[in-house]
């Protein structure tokens, strides 16, 4: 049994599919076929159902997945602990963070880090606030960032200065001209909105709350899976959304956005990660850059 082997085990197990998993992993559906059938005849037990076309984990299966992060998780703390003493001149650090921080703020931090350490290898992936923190807690990647507020035993949070919201329609919109003084004028509009777990849905259901609108009693004409659909959508005249300035501003100064005058709170953004993992030195030195650009405090 081999690390590659385990890789490619958890890849196929996470997504119950072995194309899915060898685009990920950069490897032919063969080479991924052929290790799980490795391993799978190796040790005379059966991984996974061939159902149709689909593949579903076996009880056994389901049984050794854990077992199998925990051995690779092992391996990767013993290779931070070598990368610790090679003086980041060789090793890997895996960022994952929520989309306005991954597309907007976080690039930034990433190339200053690189310049630093040319040598280290860099990775992000980017899923909504929910997602981001389940990586962290899986040990799927070090250091996660998200946009939500969340609230979990198993992680280090720090609290960083975020970003600010707005309340963004069409030009050709009525709260262009006459933007909304009472709740029922926010009830009747058509909203589109982020899928539920994003840190910019919880912001928007926030903000609706304070004038005592559950999501309920909203139209939510649309709900998309990022910023960006969000946005366009929005430009296309399909409703009203409160996005972070750092999507929207581009589009309010070529006039295909107005921003509508709405008392929203400014939000934070939150850097994670799992409190029994080794703080690693290129951990380390990644949220330093967080505190050198005049970032936040522990909780």
């Amino acid at each position: 049994m081999t690390l590659d082997q385990l890789r490619i085990f958890i890849a196929v197990a996470e997504r119950e599919h072995v194309t899915q998993a060898a685009t990920a992993l950069n490897l032919t559906q063969s080479a991924v076929s052929a290790a799980i059938a490795a391993l799978e005849e190796r040790h005379a037990v059966r991984l996974f159902d061939r159902v149709g076309r689909r593949i579903m984990l076996t009880e056994a299966g389901r049984l050794f997945v854990s077992e199998a992060r925990s051995v690779l998780a092992r391996s990767e703390q013993a290779e931070r602990v070598l990368g610790d003493l090679a003086g980041l001149r060789r090793g890997k650090l895996g960022l994952a963070a929520s989309q306005t921080v991954a597309n907007y703020w976080l690039p930034a931090l990433m190339q200053r880090f690189h310049a630093a350490y040319p040598d280290f290898e860099l990775s992000l992936v980017t899923g909504n606030t929910t997602e981001v923190a389940q990586m962290v807690r899986a040990a799927t990647v070090d250091l996660g960032f998200i946009e939500g507020d969340i609230r979990d035993a198993n992680l280090w949070i720090r609290e960083l200065p975020g970003d600010e919201l707005a309340l963004v329609v069409a030009p050709n919109h009525d709260w262009a001209q006459s933007p909304p003084c009472a709740a029922p004028e926010l009830s009747a509009a058509s909203w589109v909105l982020r899928e539920r777990g994003s840190g910019t849905r919880a912001a928007c259901e926030t903000a609706l709350a304070g004038y005592g609108i559950g999501m309920g009693d909203v139209d939510v004409a649309l709900e998309l899976p990022s910023n960006e659909a969000v946005r366009a959508a929005v430009e296309a005249g399909a409703g009203v959304t409160i996005l972070s300035t750092l999507v929207v501003s581009s589009s309010i100064a070529a006039g295909r956005l107005v921003r509508v005058p709405f008392d929203l709170p400014p939000r934070l953004f939150h850097a994670v990660r799992h409190k029994e993992r080794h703080l690693s030195l290129a951990e380390q030195r990644f949220l330093e850059l967080t505190e050198q650009a005049g970032m936040g405090s522990v909780l």
